[in-house]
Protein backbone atom coordinates (compact mmCIF):
# COMPACT_ATOMS: atom_id res chain seq x y z
CA UNK A 1 0.00 0.00 0.00
CA UNK A 2 2.42 2.54 -1.10
CA UNK A 3 2.82 6.09 -2.47
CA UNK A 4 -0.41 6.71 -4.29
CA UNK A 5 -0.31 10.19 -2.82
CA UNK A 6 2.70 11.14 -4.95
CA UNK A 7 0.38 11.79 -7.89
CA UNK A 8 -1.60 14.43 -6.05
CA UNK A 9 0.67 17.35 -6.80
CA UNK A 10 3.05 16.31 -9.55
CA UNK A 11 0.58 16.96 -12.33
CA UNK A 12 0.45 20.59 -11.28
CA UNK A 13 4.05 20.83 -12.48
CA UNK A 14 2.92 20.48 -16.09
CA UNK A 15 2.04 23.51 -18.22
CA UNK A 16 -1.68 23.94 -18.67
CA UNK A 17 -1.31 23.93 -22.46
CA UNK A 18 -0.36 20.24 -22.57
CA UNK A 19 -3.60 18.97 -21.03
CA UNK A 20 -5.97 17.08 -23.27
CA UNK A 21 -9.00 14.82 -23.00
CA UNK A 22 -8.46 12.21 -20.29
CA UNK A 23 -6.57 9.20 -21.65
CA UNK A 24 -7.84 5.68 -21.21
CA UNK A 25 -5.99 4.05 -18.33
CA UNK A 26 -6.27 0.27 -17.97
CA UNK A 27 -8.40 -0.87 -15.05
CA UNK A 28 -7.01 -2.97 -12.21
CA UNK A 29 -9.01 -6.20 -12.24
CA UNK A 30 -9.19 -9.25 -10.00
CA UNK A 31 -8.14 -12.65 -11.32
CA UNK A 32 -5.30 -11.12 -13.33
CA UNK A 33 -2.21 -13.30 -13.21
CA UNK A 34 1.06 -11.46 -12.70
CA UNK A 35 3.83 -12.72 -14.97
CA UNK A 36 7.51 -12.47 -14.07
CA UNK A 37 10.02 -11.15 -14.89
CA UNK A 38 7.81 -8.91 -17.08
CA UNK A 39 5.84 -7.53 -14.11
CA UNK A 40 9.03 -6.52 -12.33
CA UNK A 41 9.25 -3.85 -15.03
CA UNK A 42 7.26 -0.66 -15.64
CA UNK A 43 3.59 -0.60 -16.66
CA UNK A 44 3.58 2.57 -18.70
CA UNK A 45 -0.13 2.53 -19.55
CA UNK A 46 -1.16 2.67 -15.90
CA UNK A 47 -1.53 5.97 -14.15
CA UNK A 48 0.82 5.44 -11.18
CA UNK A 49 3.59 3.07 -10.15
CA UNK A 50 6.34 2.81 -7.57
CA UNK A 51 9.28 0.65 -6.51
CA UNK A 52 9.89 1.09 -2.81
CA UNK A 53 12.76 -0.24 -0.68
CA UNK A 54 13.05 0.22 3.08
CA UNK A 55 15.29 -1.47 5.60
CA UNK A 56 17.55 -1.57 8.61
CA UNK A 57 21.32 -1.40 8.32
CA UNK A 58 24.10 -2.06 10.82
CA UNK A 59 27.65 -0.72 10.64
CA UNK A 60 30.70 -2.80 11.59
CA UNK A 61 30.73 -1.14 15.02
CA UNK A 62 27.08 -2.00 15.67
CA UNK A 63 25.40 1.31 14.84
CA UNK A 64 21.79 0.96 13.68
CA UNK A 65 20.45 2.95 10.70
CA UNK A 66 17.28 2.98 8.63
CA UNK A 67 17.13 3.68 4.88
CA UNK A 68 14.56 4.30 2.19
CA UNK A 69 14.86 4.38 -1.63
CA UNK A 70 11.72 4.97 -3.68
CA UNK A 71 11.16 5.50 -7.39
CA UNK A 72 7.78 6.75 -8.68
CA UNK A 73 6.38 6.80 -12.19
CA UNK A 74 3.24 8.54 -13.43
CA UNK A 75 1.55 8.77 -16.81
CA UNK A 76 0.14 12.32 -16.97
CA UNK A 77 -3.25 13.21 -18.34
CA UNK A 78 -1.91 14.46 -21.69
CA UNK A 79 -1.99 13.44 -25.33
CA UNK A 80 0.23 10.36 -25.53
CA UNK A 81 0.27 10.58 -29.33
CA UNK A 82 2.18 13.88 -29.26
CA UNK A 83 5.36 13.14 -31.28
CA UNK A 84 7.46 15.79 -29.51
CA UNK A 85 10.35 14.45 -27.46
CA UNK A 86 9.66 17.27 -25.00
CA UNK A 87 6.15 16.01 -24.26
CA UNK A 88 6.19 14.75 -20.65
CA UNK A 89 4.42 11.45 -21.37
CA UNK A 90 6.04 9.78 -18.37
CA UNK A 91 7.27 11.53 -15.21
CA UNK A 92 9.74 9.95 -12.80
CA UNK A 93 10.45 10.96 -9.20
CA UNK A 94 12.64 9.50 -6.48
CA UNK A 95 13.15 9.86 -2.73
CA UNK A 96 16.06 8.62 -0.62
CA UNK A 97 16.53 8.90 3.13
CA UNK A 98 18.68 7.74 6.02
CA UNK A 99 17.45 7.51 9.62
CA UNK A 100 20.37 8.01 11.99
CA UNK A 101 19.65 8.54 15.72
CA UNK A 102 22.97 10.36 16.06
CA UNK A 103 21.71 12.87 13.48
CA UNK A 104 18.36 13.20 15.22
CA UNK A 105 16.35 13.98 12.07
CA UNK A 106 15.97 12.44 8.66
CA UNK A 107 18.67 12.92 6.03
CA UNK A 108 16.83 12.94 2.73
CA UNK A 109 16.97 14.07 -0.88
CA UNK A 110 14.66 13.94 -3.92
CA UNK A 111 14.78 13.99 -7.70
CA UNK A 112 12.32 14.46 -10.56
CA UNK A 113 12.48 14.35 -14.36
CA UNK A 114 10.48 13.53 -17.45
CA UNK A 115 11.53 10.29 -19.13
CA UNK A 116 13.84 10.44 -22.12
CA UNK A 117 16.94 12.34 -23.24
CA UNK A 118 19.00 9.63 -21.49
CA UNK A 119 18.22 11.38 -18.19
CA UNK A 120 15.47 9.19 -16.77
CA UNK A 121 13.91 5.85 -17.67
CA UNK A 122 11.71 3.02 -16.43
CA UNK A 123 12.21 -0.19 -18.36
CA UNK A 124 9.20 -2.34 -19.23
CA UNK A 125 11.26 -5.54 -19.36
CA UNK A 126 12.41 -5.72 -15.73
CA UNK A 127 13.12 -3.47 -12.76
CA UNK A 128 15.45 -0.83 -14.17
CA UNK A 129 14.57 2.70 -13.12
CA UNK A 130 16.87 5.69 -12.93
CA UNK A 131 17.04 9.45 -12.72
CA UNK A 132 20.54 10.74 -13.52
CA UNK A 133 22.86 8.96 -11.04
CA UNK A 134 20.02 7.48 -9.00
CA UNK A 135 19.30 3.86 -9.96
CA UNK A 136 17.40 0.75 -8.89
CA UNK A 137 17.97 -2.37 -10.97
CA UNK A 138 17.13 -6.07 -10.81
CA UNK A 139 19.51 -8.68 -12.18
CA UNK A 140 18.38 -11.99 -13.80
CA UNK A 141 19.45 -13.78 -10.61
CA UNK A 142 16.90 -11.75 -8.65
CA UNK A 143 19.47 -9.58 -6.90
CA UNK A 144 18.66 -5.87 -6.73
CA UNK A 145 21.19 -3.06 -6.69
CA UNK A 146 20.67 0.60 -5.94
CA UNK A 147 23.03 3.56 -6.23
CA UNK A 148 22.00 6.95 -4.85
CA UNK A 149 24.19 10.05 -4.95
CA UNK A 150 22.37 12.47 -2.68
CA UNK A 151 23.51 15.84 -1.40
CA UNK A 152 24.57 14.65 2.06
CA UNK A 153 25.14 10.93 1.50
CA UNK A 154 25.71 8.20 -1.05
CA UNK A 155 24.15 4.73 -0.96
CA UNK A 156 25.56 1.76 -2.86
CA UNK A 157 23.63 -1.34 -1.83
CA UNK A 158 23.07 -4.90 -2.98
CA UNK A 159 19.81 -6.64 -1.99
CA UNK A 160 19.77 -10.43 -2.24
CA UNK A 161 16.65 -12.59 -2.22
CA UNK A 162 16.29 -15.02 0.70
CA UNK A 163 12.59 -15.85 0.27
CA UNK A 164 10.04 -16.26 -2.50
CA UNK A 165 8.14 -13.30 -3.89
CA UNK A 166 4.98 -12.45 -1.92
CA UNK A 167 1.78 -11.54 -3.79
CA UNK A 168 -0.35 -9.12 -1.79
CA UNK A 169 -4.15 -9.19 -1.56
CA UNK A 170 -5.85 -11.75 -3.78
CA UNK A 171 -2.92 -13.15 -5.82
CA UNK A 172 -1.56 -9.65 -6.41
CA UNK A 173 -4.90 -7.79 -6.68
CA UNK A 174 -4.92 -5.50 -3.63
CA UNK A 175 -8.19 -3.78 -2.67
CA UNK A 176 -8.02 -0.24 -1.28
CA UNK A 177 -11.74 0.34 -0.75
CA UNK A 178 -15.29 -0.96 -1.15
CA UNK A 179 -15.34 -0.18 -4.85
CA UNK A 180 -13.68 -2.97 -6.83
CA UNK A 181 -11.90 -0.36 -8.98
CA UNK A 182 -10.16 1.04 -5.90
CA UNK A 183 -7.27 -1.39 -6.13
CA UNK A 184 -3.71 -1.93 -7.27
CA UNK A 185 -1.48 -4.74 -8.46
CA UNK A 186 0.94 -5.30 -5.62
CA UNK A 187 3.72 -7.68 -4.65
CA UNK A 188 6.58 -7.60 -2.15
CA UNK A 189 10.09 -9.00 -1.77
CA UNK A 190 10.56 -9.24 2.02
CA UNK A 191 13.55 -10.44 4.03
CA UNK A 192 16.11 -9.13 1.53
CA UNK A 193 19.72 -9.50 2.68
CA UNK A 194 21.48 -6.14 2.27
CA UNK A 195 25.17 -5.38 1.95
CA UNK A 196 27.07 -2.36 0.70
CA UNK A 197 28.28 1.05 1.73
CA UNK A 198 27.05 4.44 2.90
CA UNK A 199 29.30 7.43 2.27
CA UNK A 200 28.90 10.55 4.40
CA UNK A 201 31.28 13.51 4.66
CA UNK A 202 33.76 11.65 2.48
CA UNK A 203 33.82 8.58 4.76
CA UNK A 204 32.72 5.23 3.30
CA UNK A 205 31.03 2.95 5.84
CA UNK A 206 30.38 -0.77 5.31
CA UNK A 207 26.85 -1.85 6.23
CA UNK A 208 24.73 -5.00 6.33
CA UNK A 209 21.09 -5.54 7.12
CA UNK A 210 17.64 -6.56 5.93
CA UNK A 211 15.16 -4.82 3.64
CA UNK A 212 11.67 -4.97 2.18
CA UNK A 213 10.81 -4.12 -1.44
CA UNK A 214 7.33 -3.23 -2.70
CA UNK A 215 6.28 -2.84 -6.33
CA UNK A 216 2.79 -1.50 -6.95
CA UNK A 217 0.90 -0.04 -9.91
CA UNK A 218 -2.59 1.32 -10.23
CA UNK A 219 -5.03 3.49 -12.12
CA UNK A 220 -7.82 4.40 -9.72
CA UNK A 221 -7.68 6.65 -6.66
CA UNK A 222 -9.02 6.06 -3.17
CA UNK A 223 -12.48 6.80 -1.84
CA UNK A 224 -13.44 10.47 -1.71
CA UNK A 225 -13.74 10.44 2.08
CA UNK A 226 -10.24 9.00 2.58
CA UNK A 227 -7.68 11.44 4.04
CA UNK A 228 -4.64 9.17 4.47
CA UNK A 229 -3.38 5.83 5.68
CA UNK A 230 -1.13 3.93 8.07
CA UNK A 231 1.03 1.14 6.56
CA UNK A 232 3.63 -1.21 7.98
CA UNK A 233 5.95 -3.81 6.44
CA UNK A 234 7.82 -6.01 8.93
CA UNK A 235 10.60 -8.57 8.56
CA UNK A 236 10.14 -10.67 11.69
CA UNK A 237 13.18 -12.25 13.32
CA UNK A 238 11.86 -15.81 12.94
CA UNK A 239 11.65 -15.40 9.15
CA UNK A 240 7.95 -14.63 8.91
CA UNK A 241 6.64 -11.38 7.40
CA UNK A 242 3.73 -9.00 7.93
CA UNK A 243 2.28 -6.27 5.73
CA UNK A 244 -0.75 -4.38 7.03
CA UNK A 245 -2.46 -1.08 6.26
CA UNK A 246 -5.58 0.89 7.07
CA UNK A 247 -7.14 3.81 5.20
CA UNK A 248 -8.54 6.57 7.43
CA UNK A 249 -11.32 9.11 7.16
CA UNK A 250 -11.28 12.66 8.58
CA UNK A 251 -12.39 11.39 12.00
CA UNK A 252 -9.52 8.90 12.11
CA UNK A 253 -11.81 5.92 11.61
CA UNK A 254 -10.83 2.99 9.43
CA UNK A 255 -12.49 2.98 6.00
CA UNK A 256 -10.63 -0.09 4.77
CA UNK A 257 -7.88 -2.36 6.04
CA UNK A 258 -5.97 -5.27 4.62
CA UNK A 259 -2.79 -7.23 5.09
CA UNK A 260 -0.79 -10.37 4.50
CA UNK A 261 0.95 -12.61 7.02
CA UNK A 262 3.42 -15.25 5.84
CA UNK A 263 4.58 -17.69 8.51
CA UNK A 264 7.87 -19.51 8.97
CA UNK A 265 6.63 -22.42 6.84
CA UNK A 266 5.83 -20.12 3.92
CA UNK A 267 2.06 -20.34 4.42
CA UNK A 268 0.26 -17.11 3.46
CA UNK A 269 -2.81 -15.73 5.19
CA UNK A 270 -4.74 -12.81 3.71
CA UNK A 271 -6.08 -10.46 6.39
CA UNK A 272 -9.25 -8.39 5.94
CA UNK A 273 -10.55 -5.33 7.78
CA UNK A 274 -11.91 -7.21 10.77
CA UNK A 275 -8.49 -8.77 11.38
CA UNK A 276 -6.46 -5.53 11.51
CA UNK A 277 -6.35 -2.63 13.96
CA UNK A 278 -3.88 0.24 14.40
CA UNK A 279 -3.93 1.85 17.86
CA UNK A 280 -1.63 4.86 18.49
CA UNK A 281 0.29 4.66 21.78
CA UNK A 282 2.47 7.77 21.45
CA UNK A 283 2.52 10.88 19.26
CA UNK A 284 5.38 13.11 18.13
CA UNK A 285 4.91 16.74 17.05
CA UNK A 286 7.07 17.96 14.18
CA UNK A 287 8.95 21.18 15.01
CA UNK A 288 8.85 22.12 11.30
CA UNK A 289 5.24 21.48 10.29
CA UNK A 290 3.52 21.24 13.72
CA UNK A 291 2.07 17.90 12.58
CA UNK A 292 1.21 15.26 15.19
CA UNK A 293 2.18 11.77 14.05
CA UNK A 294 1.32 8.54 15.92
CA UNK A 295 4.92 7.29 15.74
CA UNK A 296 4.36 4.43 18.21
CA UNK A 297 1.58 1.98 17.40
CA UNK A 298 -0.02 -1.20 18.64
CA UNK A 299 -0.89 -3.32 15.62
CA UNK A 300 -3.24 -6.26 15.77
CA UNK A 301 -3.05 -8.54 12.72
CA UNK A 302 -5.14 -11.64 13.24
CA UNK A 303 -3.76 -13.37 16.34
CA UNK A 304 -0.51 -11.42 16.13
CA UNK A 305 -0.22 -8.37 18.40
CA UNK A 306 2.83 -6.13 18.09
CA UNK A 307 4.04 -2.87 19.59
CA UNK A 308 5.88 -0.66 17.10
CA UNK A 309 8.57 1.67 18.42
CA UNK A 310 10.48 4.09 16.15
CA UNK A 311 14.25 4.05 15.75
CA UNK A 312 13.91 7.81 16.33
CA UNK A 313 10.87 10.04 16.46
CA UNK A 314 11.83 12.62 13.82
CA UNK A 315 11.48 10.68 10.56
CA UNK A 316 9.29 13.22 8.76
CA UNK A 317 9.93 13.52 5.02
CA UNK A 318 9.04 16.77 3.25
CA UNK A 319 8.76 16.15 -0.51
CA UNK A 320 7.05 19.39 -1.47
CA UNK A 321 9.88 20.07 -3.95
CA UNK A 322 9.07 16.91 -5.92
CA UNK A 323 5.93 14.86 -5.26
CA UNK A 324 4.31 17.47 -3.04
CA UNK A 325 3.55 15.44 0.09
CA UNK A 326 4.70 15.72 3.70
CA UNK A 327 4.56 12.43 5.58
CA UNK A 328 6.24 10.33 8.26
CA UNK A 329 8.13 7.28 7.08
CA UNK A 330 10.44 5.60 9.50
CA UNK A 331 12.30 2.58 10.79
CA UNK A 332 10.44 0.79 13.59
CA UNK A 333 11.10 -2.15 15.89
CA UNK A 334 8.33 -4.70 16.51
CA UNK A 335 8.04 -5.79 20.16
CA UNK A 336 6.15 -8.47 22.06
CA UNK A 337 6.19 -8.23 25.86
CA UNK A 338 9.01 -5.72 25.56
CA UNK A 339 11.20 -8.08 23.51
CA UNK A 340 12.22 -7.46 19.90
CA UNK A 341 10.61 -9.82 17.39
CA UNK A 342 11.21 -7.93 14.15
CA UNK A 343 12.01 -4.73 12.31
CA UNK A 344 10.52 -2.80 9.45
CA UNK A 345 9.07 0.50 8.32
CA UNK A 346 5.94 2.45 9.24
CA UNK A 347 4.35 4.98 6.87
CA UNK A 348 1.90 7.66 8.07
CA UNK A 349 0.20 9.87 5.48
CA UNK A 350 -2.55 12.47 5.61
CA UNK A 351 -1.58 13.88 9.02
CA UNK A 352 0.05 17.04 7.69
CA UNK A 353 -3.08 17.72 5.67
CA UNK A 354 -5.75 15.52 4.08
CA UNK A 355 -4.79 13.99 0.77
CA UNK A 356 -7.00 15.15 -2.08
CA UNK A 357 -7.99 12.65 -4.73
Amino acid sequence: MKKLFFLLNVLALLPAMVWAAPPLYPAVKPNTALVFPRDHGAHLEHRTEWWYVTGWLETLDGKQLGFQVTFFRTRPNIDQANPSQFSPKQLLFAHAAISDPAQGSLLHDQRGARSGFDLAQASEADTDVRIDQWTLQREPTGRYTTHIQAREFELQLSLQLTQALLLQGDHGYSRKGKNLSQASYYYSQPQLAVSGTITRAGKKITVRGTAWLDHEWSTSVLAQEAVGWDWVGLNLDNGSTLMAFRIRDAAGQTLWASGTLRDTQGRVRALSSQHITFTPTRHWRSPRTATNYPVAMQVQAGDLQLQLEPLMEDQELDSRLSTGAVYWEGAVTALQNGQRVGRGYLELTGYFKPLKF
